[in-house]
């Protein structure tokens, strides 16, 4: 199982809050009309906000309930408006802001689904992922994981899990702008490497098997099948595209016809039900439509439902459970919201608060990292994170650069620039010298390539791309 699914099919104990309602009778079968839609919304945000620990938090250790941010802004509830008996100071989205910007957050050995874990629910928490702090920045976290060997893969590639969530969350995280983050050139590299682990029935597993006949042919799961399809889906991939169709077709294939579920390798159940359904969503493909009601007139939508109870709000893990599942309720919520695996944060309700909060300055003798790619325009595409100590509140293109050279990981993505120092265009990074029309250029954030000059401000958090081309 990926990571983020360890022990997810134990159902946790159920809110004190709810008592009594928890158990409220399941309700009957039936094709999920937009006013239950509406309802399983609301109790389900109501159930998420009882998850909410006495100091504000969500995020703790084991299963973490921070997947909840992902839930409530698909529901259209602002994660700062969630905060434990209306003590604003203890909002959810305050709280776990301070924590990503501890020093020991997330563990003494982390991984990098643990930094894709953030981003995306930094993102639909309303925090800027590559602004989190003075000193945090996911997006920079996550480029530290990049294969230089085996470009397109993020973490070890037998684990495929950190690719998929890497392009769910570095397409996914979007500017606050709303606009792509990375380079179009790096979308390439991983969706390339998601589509060469697609098994040959049309879905995928968390397990790398490009390459691989055995595992090509091997069975896929739902659970990755809706994360790798909507990892597409956010790279830009079409809804049309042959391994969008393909992987829909998956899904469509094992839909229960007595009850709308997905027919999952570890049975039939609502979380697994919930990720191929936030797969849909992420396509813009409707899993209500006549390709997911099956002859009985039952959707995945209608599973879901069915499971929840009401009005707690809370859903069970598997059809025959008694109580609800805090991670199979996150999971549900989200889905029949029509979430993907994060969405932008909605406007706040209260007052003061804004929709989003950012870093908005380097804070001179804090150590820091900014992502940085070099693409040399001939397929030899370098990522890497970048630790530097930055002297004032801005710093410069060509300071980020020297920096690259001796403390960047993984290593290698600068080892020369042309000039070294001063001021002035970049005339050569890594030997490669401009020629003619093709010269170095520079975006950030995903805004057009122009000119690349050694002054050039970067600000905390900027995505830095360098490009050589026309």
């Amino acid at each position: 199982m990926p990571r983020f699914r360890t022990s997810r099919r134990f159902a946790l104990a159920v809110p004190a809050a709810f008592g009594a309602f928890a158990l409220t009778t399941l309700p009957a079968f039936a094709t999920s009309t937009p006013a239950q839609i509406a309802t399983s919304r609301t109790n389900g945000v109501a159930y998420l906000k009882s998850l909410q620990a006495a100091d504000g938090s969500y995020a703790g250790s084991g299963l973490s309930k921070e997947w909840a941010f992902s839930a409530f802004a698909a529901a259209g509830t602002a994660v700062v408006d969630v905060a434990p008996g209306g003590d604003t100071t203890k909002n959810a989205r305050t709280v776990y802001r301070n924590l990503l910007s501890t020093a020991g957050w997330p563990s003494a050995t982390p991984v990098v689904t643990d930094y894709e874990r953030g981003t995306l629910n930094a993102y639909a928490a309303g925090i800027d992922p590559a602004r989190v702090s003075a000193s945090r920045n996911l997006v920079a976290d996550t480029y530290a994981y990049w294969q230089t060997a085996e470009p397109g893969y993020f973490g070890p590639s037998a684990n495929f899990n950190g690719t998929v969530f890497a392009a769910l969350a570095l397409g996914g995280a979007k500017t606050q702008a709303g606009t792509a983050r990375i380079p179009q050139a790096l979308t390439d590299s991983i969706v390339t490497r998601l589509r060469a682990n697609q098994h040959n029935d049309g879905g995928w597993t968390y397990q790398k098997v490009e390459g691989n006949p055995t595992g090509l042919s091997s069975a896929s799961d739902i659970d990755m099948t809706g994360a790798a399809m909507a990892a597409l889906c956010v790279s830009g991939v079409p809804h049309t595209d042959t391994d969008v169709v393909q992987a829909k077709n998956f899904l469509k294939g094992k839909l229960v016809a007595s009850s709308g579920a997905f027919n999952s390798l570890y049975g039939v159940n609502t979380s697994s039900n919930g990720w191929g359904i936030a797969g849909l969503n992420a396509c813009g493909i409707n899993p209500q439509s006549a390709d997911f009601t099956t002859l009985s007139g039952k959707t995945p939508v209608d599973f879901l439902i069915a499971n929840q109870y009401n009005p707690a709000g809370g859903f069970t893990y598997k059809p025959a459970d008694t109580v609800p599942s805090a991670y199979s309720s996150i999971d549900a919520l989200r889905a029949v919201a029509g979430g993907g695996f994060t969405t932008a944060p909605p406007v706040p309700v209260t007052p003061g608060a804004t929709q989003w909060v950012a870093q908005s300055t380097f804070a001179a003798g804090t150590a820091t990292k900014l992502a940085l790619t070099v693409d040399d325009g001939a397929g030899n595409l370098k990522v890497c994170s970048v630790s530097f100590t930055p002297t004032g509140t801005t710093t410069t293109l060509g300071d980020v650069l020297a920096a690259a050279t001796s403390a960047a990981t993984p290593s290698g993505c600068v080892s020369s620039v042309t000039p070294s120092s001063g001021t002035g265009t970049i005339t050569a990074v890594n030997g490669k010298a401009n020629s003619g029309s093709h010269t170095w250029k520079v975006s950030v954030d995903g805004a057009s390539f122009a000119g690349s000059l050694r002054e050039k401000t970067i600000n905390i958090g900027d995505t830095i791309a360098l490009r050589w081309g026309a």
